[in-house]
């Protein structure tokens, strides 16, 4: 297919996909974002083909441009364009990229198709996302910011679990409060059946400005390409997760100065009678504040669609101080340790992740994947700023991102109230 053929069918295929999203309709939306990316995989295996097959003829391979992000889900957060694959020399468009970023970084100098390819991707990022003439943000590679993602998740599992989505500009999504009339029901012969009548709110993400600056010395960025890139993806993943990860469990909302993701704990205590909060008393007389009958009327009150997807989260020493050493009825332990199916432990059938995010002493219980949403507004841009005096660079890591809760009966919160 040519290229108009194929951003014509990918530009159409989206329009339903932000249909059924507008419509609540997620499974089915879901299913549409599969089909552009299989759409995006036949595209590139034929232009990949038409490359391999000039170079055999001895005709010189086309650069080809990075096409638009897909829309993705899924525990996976993805950022940055999805690049044609670029056939000379074994070696694709998208490690030419990476590579020409990192030097750019370091200030040093880039051969002619590294040049041609990094002006290409960030004149492309540039116009998608209107950025002006002054702004020197140039997009971070997709392998580095899968990296920074992936050093954030393994800090923050909430953020980790959550259900992700890459729609540029604001994301507007329906959910269905309650049936207000018209359920299934038994009938007598002849009755006719009820009309549904529904209530839906909707959930809309508008987007948070998450910024970051690091600053490391000229000799310390002189290091060689293969150190500089994960020290770079350390760095900024270590701290942006911290930002971003703990957002999820306590971000306070769309209300806020500055705005920020809607954090779990936040919806959860805002509810009237908070009735998702099981609260206990860590100053109590009794040997274990925390009981065996707190944990399950916290899972009591998730709804038992969710249930299935459920993990408890809570910070390390939440974990090993109140967690690991309570016992049921019979003196028997609750926390089981195992650490093979990703987090430390396992209650009451759950794993046990640690989260550094969460409250200390609050422990959430829930299923992230299908009650909390995350999107990407804008993919990770990094700008540089150089200080001569100092010997020193300055990295500004910027993304925008937003979270909510879209269902808070996937979820339960244990408190401590002294």
């Amino acid at each position: 297919m040519t290229k108009e053929q194929y951003l014509k069918m990918r530009n159409e295929l989206l329009v339903e996909v932000d249909g059924l999203i507008s419509g609540g309709d997620v499974e089915n939306a879901n299913a549409k974002m599969a089909e552009v990316t299989a759409l995006d995989n036949q595209y590139e295996a034929e232009r990949t083909a038409q490359a391999n097959a000039a170079a055999l003829r001895g005709a010189p391979v086309l650069n080809l441009s990075a096409t638009t992000v897909p829309l993705m889900d899924g525990p996976e957060m993805s950022f940055g364009p999805v690049f044609a694959s670029f056939g000379e020399a074994n070696m694709d468009e998208k490690q030419i990229y990476t590579n020409a970023w990192a030097k750019a970084m370091q200030g040093v100098a880039l051969d002619e198709k590294e040049q041609n390819i990094f002006d290409s991707v960030n004149v492309e990022f540039s116009n998608a996302y209107t950025h002006d003439t002054g702004n020197t943000s140039v997009l971070v590679p997709e392998t580095v910011v899968a990296g920074i993602w992936s050093r954030a998740a393994e800090m923050y599992p909430l953020l980790a679990d959550v259900k992700k989505f890459n729609v540029k500009g604001t994301l507007t999504m329906k959910k269905h409060s309650s049936i207000d009339a018209g359920d299934a029901a038994f009938y007598a012969d002849g009755t006719a059946t009820a009309d549904e009548q529904n209530t839906f709110g909707e959930i809309t993400l508008s987007g948070c400005e998450l910024a970051k600056a690091i600053t490391i010395s000229w000799k310390l960025r002189s290091m060689a390409i293969a150190e500089f890139i994960p020290f770079i993806t350390n760095e900024l993943g270590e701290r942006v997760g911290a930002a971003l990860g703990s957002s999820v469990s306590t971000g306070k909302g769309a209300t806020a100065t500055p705005k920020e993701p809607q954090g779990i704990e936040t919806a959860l205590l805002a509810q009237g009678s908070t009735p998702q909060v099981v609260s206990y008393d860590p100053e109590a007389t009794t040997a274990d504040p925390l009981s065996y009958a707190d944990f399950t009327l916290a899972i009591s009150k998730i709804h038992s669609s969710y249930l299935a997807g459920c993990n408890i989260y809570a910070n390390n020493a939440t974990i090993w101080t109140q967690l690991a050493n309570l016992v049921d009825g019979q003196g028997r332990p609750m926390f089981i340790p195992d650490v093979t199916a990703g987090g430390v432990g396992r209650m009451f059938g759950m794993v046990v992740k640690p989260d550094a995010g969460v409250t200390n002493g609050s422990i959430i219980i829930g299923n992230p994947g299908s009650g909390y949403i995350m999107n990407t507004n804008e993919p990770m841009s990094v700008a540089t700023e150089e200080h001569v005096k100092a010997r020193t660079v300055d990295y500004a890591a910027y993304t925008i991102v937003d979270g909510a809760v879209l269902d808070t009966k996937a979820f339960a919160l244990i408190r401590n109230t002294p």
